[in-house]
């Protein structure tokens, strides 16, 4: 079903205003931080970002427009889609810096396990919150997490165990909401402890242990794999309160601190726009987080709410551990932080998700 007109006035302009806001922020820092001073313009990743952004938008309004009860309806499509498309990857897709993770279309290379959290969300909203279902069975439980298990395990085979493990939010937001009993998370986050020794040796490669040894003492190896961590460090503080000033940087620009424009960018703004610049991006983050729960709060039925909860935890996790990593309190990732940091995928996959948290929001109001 096509949006009413008569809608319109319910779609919540100030949270698109925040996402709109954060998405030019983001631009800006990567415009500044990939500036090529001998060319005098700023780097193909500004340009390809910049194309990308209309084209995120133009997909939002798609998943506005289009009422999120008959998308979650059709969502075991979308899920097959999704799943058929990660195995195109593992047999087809490019490769880039040891991970084949990337369908190349022609125009522009697409990364299907960007939205595998946007079809997991939709199927497990379906599954959980169509009134006969719910995470109090331990036997509806472990189908849910069968649904995680699948595109989870796909996508850890590329290998990207980050963002396979940004699925493990959605589902835990939604079967919360249905009902996830206590003792089973708390029996759930135990045995996990318990088989930690196991997961280290045989669930984590050798780089994937070496992340973890260097974020608990980065300066063992500070012209290897610390340094990422150390340079993070170093591009946040030398900002300090006001920063140096748009395109004044060093730690980015001069390429001192790598992947700058993709996983550090907020490290970049730190340095150039400063502690108020941060608080600021920070503001606006707990704004779209806090008017996204209001969509979740304020939802017509189960479906809508429970669609919210999984991709607003999705979100929240990410840029929380994003935050966190250049903070140095978390092992460094391939973690993008959303909305901001460099990657058509990425920015298409969240302003679609937004999309349908403002879909929900719209239609509480009809039948």
């Amino acid at each position: 079903m096509i949006v009413e007109r008569r809608l319109l006035p319910h779609l919540d302009w100030s949270l698109i205003a925040a996402v709109l806001l954060l998405t030019l922020i983001g631009l800006l820092t990567i415009y500044s931080v990939t500036w090529n001073i001998q060319a005098g313009q700023p780097g193909a990743e500004f340009w390809r970002q910049a194309a990308f952004i209309p084209v995120g938008f133009f997909v939002l309004a798609i998943c506005v427009a289009v009422d999120y009860r008959a998308l979650t309806q059709r969502s075991p499509a979308i899920f097959a889609v999704l799943l058929l498309a990660l195995v195109a990857v593992l047999l087809f897709g490019t490769v880039v810096k040891g991970s084949r993770r990337w369908i190349d279309l022609g125009i522009a290379p697409l990364q299907p396990s960007e939205f595998a959290r946007l079809a997991l969300a939709l199927v497990l909203a379906m599954l959980y919150g169509d009134g006969r279902r719910s995470a109090r069975s331990l036997g509806e439980l472990v189908f849910g997490a069968g649904l995680l298990a699948l595109p989870a395990f796909l996508i850890y085979r590329q290998p990207d165990l980050g963002t396979a493990v940004t699925l493990v939010p959605v589902f835990a937001g939604i079967a919360y909401m249905a009902g996830l009993r206590l003792r089973w998370l708390v029996g759930a986050l135990l045995m996990t402890a318990l088989l930690s020794p196991v997961i280290w040796t045989y669930g984590l490669k050798d780089y994937q242990q070496g992340r973890v040894l260097t974020f608990l003492d980065p300066y063992k190896d500070p012209q290897g794999d610390g340094y990422q961590q150390i340079q993070a460090r170093v591009t946040v503080g030398s900002g300090g309160l006001v920063g140096k000033g748009f395109r004044q940087g060093t730690q980015g620009a001069y390429r001192f601190l790598p992947e700058a424009h993709n996983d550090f960018v907020l490290a970049v703004l730190a340095e150039e726009q400063g502690f108020a610049g941060v608080i600021i991006v920070l503001g606006l983050y707990l704004f779209v987080i806090w008017r996204s729960l209001e969509a979740a709060r304020l939802a017509k039925d189960r479906v809508g709410a429970f669609l919210v909860v999984g991709l607003v935890s999705w979100f929240t996790f990410q840029v929380v551990y994003n935050i966190s990593m250049q903070a140095g309190l978390a092992p460094v990732k391939g973690l993008t932080l959303p909305l901001m940091s460099y990657g058509g995928s990425s920015l298409v996959a969240t302003l679609a998700g937004f999309g349908l948290i403002l879909n929900v929001r719209m239609r509480r109001f009809t039948n």
